[in-house]
């Protein structure tokens, strides 16, 4: 019996480190992605979806070809010099249905009065390796200091 009673201990204490070593929360899987520039961005997402998103400040998907294209944006800002970055994007899985969460950073100009005084609408791109689109997503910004 309290051989039994020490296996059950070990073995908890080794799936309780196995969690915080792998970093596995609540069914959260990291998403592998690239960053995507301008250059390289498709004529769809360019032409077709960030005119339409671009006033918002938000995280949306969208799929082109076959690839899962992940896009954040800030919103119309007075100045240049405001950025957005994605740091990392993972998939959670709740009662059969998947959100996407993406991290991103939002920095802005350290004296905005010095810009050039000029509407900019900060964006930025990454293909994703998933299979197909999420049922949600949610952005999780950090503001940079």
């Amino acid at each position: 019996m309290k051989k039994e009673i020490i296996a059950i201990v070990v073995a908890a204490v080794v799936l309780v480190g196995l969690i915080v070593a792998f970093g596995v929360k609540s069914g959260e899987t990291n998403v592998k992605f690239e960053k995507v520039s301008e250059k390289v961005m498709p004529r769809e997402l360019e032409a077709d979806i960030l005119p339409e998103y671009r006033d918002l400040e938000r995280a949306l998907a969208c799929k082109v070809g076959d690839k899962i294209y992940i896009i954040v944006t800030r919103g119309e800002k007075p100045t240049a010099g405001y950025e957005v970055d994605i740091d990392k994007i993972t998939l959670e899985n709740k009662d059969d249905k998947s959100n996407l969460i993406v991290y991103a950073t939002f920095v802005d100009p350290a004296q905005p009065e010095n810009m050039a005084q000029i509407s900019c609408y900060p964006v930025a791109v990454a293909k994703a390796d998933l299979k197909g689109l999420p049922d949600t997503i949610e952005l999780r910004a950090d503001y940079a200091k």
